[in-house]
């Protein structure tokens, strides 16, 4: 890639309303040098992963305008789903994918907060964080959104380093209310990969997320003692959850470096313990964009002649052994970041 591109991928707390996504959708259309890449909503954790690429400046003013265009039509004391969550964003990465572009990504980063102003309580995390501990997402929105008028009231709260927002206008109000809060970071590309698990209620489906998952499980004594065993895989975040709408589950995962935990040996992983259980599993799918360099890793596992195919066989013999395009017809040139960025603002 020889542009000087970064990548924004808000996550919204909407994904059933087609009218409300599209029109936040388009709010962050029509900046030149920045393109919406993907927009997949997904209706059991109602919420939309939406991915915009391109030059620094008009990608932040692309994020800003989609978050004040979520905030007018989104009102989280509506809202239910599946996913965790603390606002109408929940979570607003800048994410560099070219040479030199992490800088880019932290002024863009301290330049959303700066535009919402008071208006909406946020956090920084990942790069971005002001302290070690408000770097993880997760305790970031412990609690979620449910959680945030005692929160940020002085309720109960057991860990002060993470308490407060690094921004807002300090009192719990009526646009706090409808939006909830927000965590603004810069973290490097980050694969959403999701097994689908033939099961109605998600009892495999957490049983395996707890033993691939980086932090493991935790193991109760009878004396109330307590130990953390790790689990398989590293650099990544798991959980299971229920998908009623296609009547199956899935172990929604976080890769968060595909170099150290390929696509192949997530999806494998889980295979097997599900089989273990005498479950089986349905295929797989990639939210939001992923780097070419991950899918023809997994290619070159599912390929029987790796050495003698090219890009597009590797591709294809990725999507056909992980099964991507199982639950939805996938389109390796929207997906994959290199060929939809080429696509959207040429090379």
């Amino acid at each position: 890639m020889s542009g000087r591109w970064i990548e924004c991928v808000p996550n919204i707390s909407e994904g059933r309303d087609a009218e409300v996504i599209d029109e936040i959708v388009d709010s962050a259309r029509g900046f030149h040098g920045s393109a919406v890449l993907s927009a997949e909503p997904d209706a059991d954790y109602n919420r939309t992963v939406i991915t915009i690429a391109g030059q620094a400046e008009p990608v932040t003013q692309a994020a800003i305008s989609l978050i004040r265009k979520s905030a007018e039509l989104i009102d989280m004391r509506l809202h239910s789903g599946s996913h965790p969550r603390m606002g109408a964003v929940d979570v607003c990465p800048f994410v560099p994918l070219a040479e030199g572009t992490h800088g880019d990504c932290m002024a863009s980063a301290a330049s959303v907060m700066e535009a919402v102003g008071d208006d909406i309580p946020v956090y920084l995390y990942g790069d971005a964080a002001t302290s070690r501990p408000r770097a993880q997402l997760a305790k970031l929105r412990r609690g979620q959104y449910e959680a945030l008028e005692a929160r940020l009231s002085g309720g109960v709260w057991d860990d002060e380093d993470t308490r407060l927002p690094d921004r807002w206008s300090g009192s719990w109000g009526e646009s706090e209310k409808r939006f909830g809060a927000m965590a603004v970071g810069v973290r490097q590309v980050l694969v959403a990969y999701n097994v689908n698990v033939d099961e109605s209620e998600p009892l495999v489906s957490k049983a395996a997320a707890s033993l691939i998952r980086t932090s493991g499980r935790v193991i109760k004594g009878t004396d109330g003692q307590k130990m953390r065993v790790p689990g398989m895989l590293q650099n990544v975040q798991g959980m299971g959850v229920g998908l009623p709408t296609h009547g199956i589950c899935q172990v929604s995962m976080n890769l968060q470096d595909v170099s150290i935990t390929p696509l192949h040996m997530a999806f494998e992983a889980v295979n097997s313990i599900a089989a273990d259980h005498g479950v089986s599993t349905c295929g797989s799918e990639l939210v939001g964009l992923v780097p070419l360099s991950a899918v023809l890793e997994s290619g070159r596992w599912y390929h029987e002649d790796p050495d003698s195919a090219n890009a597009e066989e590797l591709v294809d013999a990725a999507v056909m052994g992980l099964g991507l395009d199982q639950l939805e017809p996938f389109d390796a040139h929207n997906s994959i970041i290199e060929w939809s960025l080429a696509r959207n603002l040429g090379d």
